[in-house]
């Protein structure tokens, strides 16, 4: 299931919804991903004061529903749950979530970490970071991220 959301979730109530009832579950595997009130690229005191992730409605639901496809044929898995939310959000709050179930926990853990490194690289999102001093910057892909990716690539 994939949501795209600007409203915050719970992450227990998710995990909760998505195994109830499901006895073939034996793990499961979760990802939630947040506003950091650092940037990255900076050594200073600089402080981000909020995000804003912007995206196309429908391209992204479409790429989403095309990563976690890829996901299902690669494990066996008994259910896949990716919440991303876009809107303007302040440090300490929920970007993203990823659950994944399996009857067996490699899969559970292969398959969110596969799924997180696809989200991180090919989701259709942009990321504006808001500082401390006022300045807004649009956030740029990373190597490691794209370093990451590549080992999924087989």
């Amino acid at each position: 299931m994939i949501r795209v959301q600007e409203e915050n979730f719970d992450v227990g109530a998710e995990i909760n919804a998505l195994s109830k009832g499901n006895t073939a579950i034996g793990g499961i595997c979760s990802f939630v991903g947040l506003v950091r009130d650092f940037q990255h690229t900076k050594e200073d005191d600089t402080r981000v004061c909020a995000m804003t992730l912007e995206h196309y409605p429908g391209m992204t639901e479409k790429k989403l529903a095309e990563i976690e496809e890829t996901a299902r044929q690669r494990w066996s898995l008994e259910d896949v749950l990716i919440i991303h939310r876009y809107g303007r959000m302040e440090p300490g709050e929920n970007i993203v979530l990823v659950v994944t179930a399996s009857a067996h926990r490699q899969a559970a853990f292969e398959s969110a970490q596969f799924l997180m490194d696809f989200l991180k690289t090919k989701a259709p999102f942009w990321k504006l970071e808001e500082d401390n001093t006022g300045t807004g910057s649009w956030v740029d892909a990373r190597e490691s991220d794209d370093a990451a990716l590549s080992k999924w690539e087989k």
